[in-house]
């Protein structure tokens, strides 16, 4: 795209232009720019073969110094189970506050992640805090928890149990947990290699951030490292916002999306995946999708399968920028940034459904904010923050391509006609007492209206036209609620829902193999002789590297079991993660006759292809048979690999449903092996018919 504007004549004529909704299409800021703040992956990272590490080793401790922190690391780790044993619930709920010290401190000397010399006195100290803060815990007090100004806190994980730290801005205005409610500003920091837990903690206790509104409290998620806040570091967010909400008084109606650069992506794909839940967003460079951002940006060739052009679809917003109707949206770029191509391609992605988006450019600028900028972003958030988020729309726009995201304001898809093909839905309230729907790729969706907000006449039923059908929708109850749920058969829709003795895909449990990673998840280990040697060189060798690169990627702990020790409490609670083949795993064994692939002795059969199976391996998921209502993987972690690591934006799924893998090609820095074949279960988690895949 090229330059909107590049004077300041050019910009007194747009600002003589009538207002949209939101301001005006486009701000261009004249005045001096800021230093830039961080630094351009480059065509060196492009090439498979020589891939460096990320997070870089870092240097080897002194002896002395090395004991000094072990013997400090033990003494916080006996009072933290001092506190543990107190049979007290705020303990419990603070004890994660204090061991953040621990864990940071803890995983840099366990896998020398002190990335320079002056790095050890920073352990020290976040030791010292970790003490001083258990030792009030244990006298009943925690002044950290009214404290203005910059707070680290921490939560448990419901996916691996690890303790995740967050960083707050908590303004001086903040009177308690019972206060007022004070709007609450998600910021998302940007890419940063050496951003481990001791590097953030310290971090955040002494940086501010770009924007402190007055009277908000600004929540600076940790992300589970350098993801993009995709995946594991997507259900962080997440987590570490709910963490807030329990512990401060959070106003609902004025939670705001901002970011910079690897943040900026977030924001972006926050934006667009939750569009209701935000009063506003303000993405800020960064990337908005996968394939023309490498092309731009990376100056990489780029040459997908079929499936993985399917999955961008997941994280390229540009295709759900239709939600962003729902979302008041300003997006920054510097002048001179190649990343202002990710707004450059969502400008172009809202004009296509008659939005126009908000993109202030600061001039002469590259990666960083221009001073004026900044405040005129600041002085239109707070605009749009004032007036809060809009409830209850009388007309919602909504886009998706998988049940992951299935909810928009009163809005829920509850199943697909195809998954990873767009899916949308139009619904608007008809004066006080009908709804008019129409949709694409949609079989069944719920429309939803809580206590107090439905527009209707409670005597009469509500009028629904959906697809040109008419449907006597029910009456609202008594308090003012309405709930319908339909579901179409044959083209035609009628008040009902889905099955639900039937397996098909629905929320959270859609696929592909990287969702089960965004839940509790146990790894089962085979404890069974393989049926052929290769087979289980190959799945040692992928577990322990999946083992590795969790806790290396997503900044935690896997829970790993031996297949005859998981119990009813796992299958009921986890994801279970199979390695393994019949022959070696218990478990495995004992779901395959009730899997759509077959894999014995001999083959791996997939619909009419059948492969060897002393040189392949399945890779998979799928409700587990044990339990529908959660996921079976075999043989696989998440799915993205270490030239991944490189490029945020490469961070995507790069498997679906399912795969078999050739051994006889070893596995490297972007897949486990050759790939002989992949595909997508349908809507009811059958195989496809041969041939139905492949093409697209």
């Amino acid at each position: 795209m090229g330059q909107y504007a590049t004077t300041l004549a050019q910009y007194a004529k747009l600002m003589a232009r009538p207002a949209t909704r939101y301001g005006y299409g486009l701000f261009l800021l004249v005045g001096l720019s800021m230093t830039a703040v961080a630094r351009a992956d480059g065509p060196a990272d492009n090439n498979p073969d020589t891939v460096r590490r990320v997070p870089n080793l870092g240097i080897e401790l002194a002896d002395a110094e090395r004991q000094d922190l072990t013997q400090q690391l033990a003494t916080l780790q006996s009072a933290i189970d001092e506190l543990a044993k107190k049979n007290d619930p705020l303990v419990r709920d603070l004890l994660p506050d204090v061991q953040i010290f621990h864990r940071a401190v803890h995983d840099a000397l366990t896998y020398r992640e002190f990335l320079n010399e002056k790095e050890p006195a920073v352990g020290r100290d976040l030791l010292k805090q970790g003490l001083e803060r258990a030792r009030q815990l244990a006298a009943g007090e925690a002044p950290w928890t009214t404290q203005t100004g910059l707070v680290v806190r921490g939560y448990v994980s419901r996916i691996d149990g690890s303790v995740q730290p967050y960083g707050l801005v908590v303004p001086e205005s903040f009177t308690g947990r019972g206060g007022r409610r004070m709007r609450l500003d998600l910021w998302f920091h940007g890419r940063g290699e050496t951003l481990t837990e001791l590097n953030f903690l310290a971090g955040r206790q002494k940086d501010r951030g770009v924007f402190t509104p007055d009277d908000t409290i600004v929540l600076h998620p940790y992300g589970r490292y350098c993801n993009a806040f995709k995946f594991a570091g997507e259900v962080d967010v997440l987590e570490a916002l709910e963490s807030v909400r329990r512990r401060y008084p959070i106003d609902e109606d004025r939670i705001a999306s901002r970011g910079f650069s690897m943040g900026g992506a977030a924001c972006w794909q926050f934006a667009v995946h939750y569009s209701d839940r935000w009063v506003g967003a303000t993405p800020g460079a960064g990337f908005s999708e996968t394939p023309d951002f490498l092309k731009v940006f990376q100056k990489e060739t780029l040459n997908p399968n079929w499936w993985e052009r399917k999955l961008w679809h997941w994280y390229d917003c540009n295709d759900w920028a239709l939600n962003l109707a729902h979302c008041p949206t300003i997006a920054y770029s510097g002048e001179n940034d190649s990343q202002k191509q990710a707004a450059d391609i969502m400008v172009e992605a809202l004009r296509q459904h008659g939005i126009e988006l908000v993109h202030i450019i600061g001039p002469k600028t590259g990666h960083s904010y221009h001073p004026e900028a900044r405040a005129e972003i600041e002085r239109r958030m707070n605009t749009i923050a004032l007036r809060g988020r809009e409830r209850l729309p009388k007309t919602v726009r909504f886009v998706t391509y998988t049940l992951k995201y299935n909810r928009q304001a009163w809005v829920t898809v509850d199943a697909m006609g195809e998954h990873w093909s767009e899916a949308r839905v139009e619904a608007q309230i008809i004066g006080d007492g009908g709804v008019s729907v129409s949709t694409k790729n949609v079989t069944a969706l719920t429309l939803d209206m809580p206590a107090g907000w439905a527009p209707f006449d409670v005597t009469q039923p509500v009028s629904l036209q959906i697809d040109g059908q008419d449907v006597r929708g029910p009456r609202p109850a008594s308090d003012r609620s309405w709930t319908c749920r339909l579901v179409r058969d044959n083209q035609q829709w009628q008040l009902g829902t889905p099955g639900e003795d039937r397996l098909r895909k629905r929320h959270d449990l859609q696929g592909p193999i990287d969702d089960a990673f965004m839940d509790s998840f146990v790894f089962v280990r085979p404890s069974g002789t393989p049926a052929h040697p290769a087979v289980a060189g190959w799945v040692k060798s992928e577990q322990e590297r999946a083992q590795e690169h969790w806790r290396r990627h997503f900044r935690g702990v896997a829970r790993v079991k031996d297949d005859n020790a998981v119990t009813d409490a796992d299958i009921a609670n986890s994801n279970l993660v199979l390695w393994g083949d019949p022959a070696s795993n218990t478990l495995l064994a004992k779901i395959a006759e009730r899997l759509p692939i077959r894999w014995n002795r001999d083959t791996i059969t997939a619909g009419g292809q059948s492969f060897p199976a002393d040189q392949h391996a399945l890779v998979l998921v799928y409700p587990n048979p044990l339990n529908p209502r959660k996921y079976v993987v075999l043989n696989s972690g998440f799915t993205f690999r270490d030239y991944d690591y490189l490029n945020n934006a490469r961070q995507v799924a790069r498997l679906p449903d399912w795969a078999i893998v050739d051994l006889r090609t070893p596995p490297g820095s972007q897949w486990p092996g050759k790939i002989a074949t992949a595909g997508f279960f349908n809507e009811l988690w059958e195989l496809k018919p041969a041939g139905s895949e492949g093409t697209e």
